[in-house]
């Protein structure tokens, strides 16, 4: 059985949806239905993007929590430090940042820098980066 996990989300025009996954994120595209779908290489996860209606504003709404008000729903990914400060540096010169980056629970073993994105169709991504490697399982 596989840990890998799945989430298919409305990509809205997918062509232009796939551009922001692919040359912003950095992420490579895989398996695909032309003009349906498209599954992408997610940090190792499978997001799949389906054609839809495009979204004219935003899905969802903030929730407070210890750091401020938060876009639910939203969907992310912890990365590596280099790899987190790469996407960091392309989301801000390109798209830009729906929150930008901050840090939360500092000084304690779930200290993260985080950020928030919003994807073409106004999917809301949190990325993130622990600064501790939690130990491995086991």
């Amino acid at each position: 059985m596989s840990n890998i996990f799945h989430c298919a989300v409305e990509a809205g025009n997918l062509d232009e949806t796939v551009k922001f996954y692919t040359d912003i994120l950095f992420c490579k595209t895989d398996n695909s239905e032309e003009g349906k779908w498209v599954d992408i290489d997610f940090w190792g996860n499978e997001l799949t993007l389906h054609s839809s209606t495009p979204r004219t504003d935003m899905h969802g709404e903030r929730h407070d929590v210890e750091m401020g008000a938060v876009v639910v729903p939203h969907f992310g990914v912890h990365l590596e430090k280099e790899i987190f400060n790469k996407v960091k540096t392309s989301v801000e010169s390109t798209v830009g940042f729906l929150d930008k980056p901050y840090i939360r629970f500092a000084d304690t073993e779930y200290e993260q820098q985080t950020f928030f994105v919003m994807d073409p169709n106004r999917n809301v991504l949190e990325i993130k980066s622990l600064a501790k490697t939690p130990p491995p399982e086991g």
